[in-house]
């Protein structure tokens, strides 16, 4: 019976563990593939298109006749002062049909020039999937630039972060002595550093003339110098073990010099917990960016990352007359974090050999 109830919960973890991918995969190639998906160029304004709401898609003419799915060009009319919201204006005569594979906004990628984009209208109307922002910008196409940002932030973060810790807990734990000493009381004061207020002071006095791509390296390199510290203490106690082995012991009879037998024999057998640790660590990095923009300390408008979109919930009106601009990146960082956690849950279960 118990083995029973073992294999249920392994298929089911397993389940889970597929959708997890499944959904970072996706998530990627939208990332990936943003300058061919997104309809609209991110940075491109209008100044009768702000703050419009999801665009209704019509499947028959005003007269009833069926054209097949198309939209109608909306623009905003004066505000009502009693409201305090805005009339659509709906140009009737102008029906914009949809279409796969449209010619727009033109657009370059891996040094490839295109104008072709997945969906789009033939028309003067335009197809807003989310929306429009204050600044009359589609919501939709900067929430798949926004992506780019927002998920590669966890990789290089990690990049950077698990190296260093990996290498500076392994020397601390096979060499041991005063190397081991001096390196544990630095991880110690780098540990009783709180990260987030760290990350929010340093980066309110980065100079306002950094470009975003500059500000974004910066803010994972804080990062990155603040996070490694817990996994070096980690890994210092699995060398610590490791290095009393008898193979590693025997490698060293040999006459293998300790950075030899640590990098060839010690450290690989840290792989396991490396490779789940990571995953499991990319959605701090994607919270510290969305914290930090949303904020105003990370990446600066006009540029999209799902944190500075998320920077409109901050204005009370804003967000009850237009919950559309908020729910959307909210629920992808909801979405990530968790497919994040679901895949490092999943490597778990299947490399560690305690489980």
């Amino acid at each position: 019976m118990q083995d029973l109830m073992a294999a249920k919960r392994s298929r089911f973890a397993g389940s889970l563990t597929r959708w997890g991918l499944t959904i970072l995969l996706l998530l990627y190639l939208g990332a990936l593939g943003a300058n061919w998906i997104a309809p609209y160029d991110p940075y491109a304004s209008q100044a009768d298109a702000a703050l419009l709401p999801p665009s209704q898609i019509y499947w028959r003419d005003r007269q009833g006749l069926w054209i097949g799915p198309h939209v109608y060009p909306v623009r905003q009319g004066p505000i009502d002062l009693k409201t305090g919201q805005r009339e659509l204006i709906t140009n009737w005569n102008a029906p914009s049909p949809l279409r796969l594979w449209v010619v727009g906004d033109s657009y370059q990628l891996l040094g490839w020039k295109g104008d072709r984009h997945l969906f789009g209208t033939n028309g003067p109307g335009k197809l807003y999937l989310l929306g429009t922002d204050d600044q009359g910008r589609d919501q939709f196409s900067r929430l798949l630039y926004g992506s780019r940002i927002s998920l590669s932030v966890g990789l290089v973060g990690i990049l950077l972060t698990f190296p260093l810790g990996v290498l500076v807990g392994g020397i601390a734990g096979y060499w041991g002595g005063w190397v081991d000493a001096a390196i544990m009381r630095l991880v110690e004061v780098l540990m009783t550093i709180p990260s987030l207020y760290l990350l929010v002071a340093l980066a309110a006095v980065l100079p306002p003339g950094l470009s975003s791509a500059q500000r974004f390296l910066l803010i994972v390199a804080i990062t990155s110098l603040v996070n490694w510290a817990g996994l070096a203490r980690v890994i210092r106690g699995q060398v610590l073990s490791l290095r009393e082995r008898e193979y590693v012991q025997a490698a060293q009879v040999m006459g293998g010099s300790k950075l030899y037998l640590l990098v060839r024999h010690v450290l690989p057998q840290t792989l396991t917990y490396v490779i789940i640790a990571a995953t499991l660590a990319v959605p701090s990095f994607i919270v510290a960016e969305s914290v930090l923009s949303l904020v105003g300390l990370g990446i600066q408008q006009p540029d999209p990352s799902w944190g500075n979109m998320l920077s409109l919930a901050t204005n009370a009106s804003m967000l009850l007359l237009n919950p559309w601009l908020i729910w959307p990146p909210a629920v992808l960082i909801v979405v990530a974090v968790l497919a994040f956690n679901l895949v490092g849950d999943g490597l778990r279960d299947r490399l560690d050999p305690h489980q």
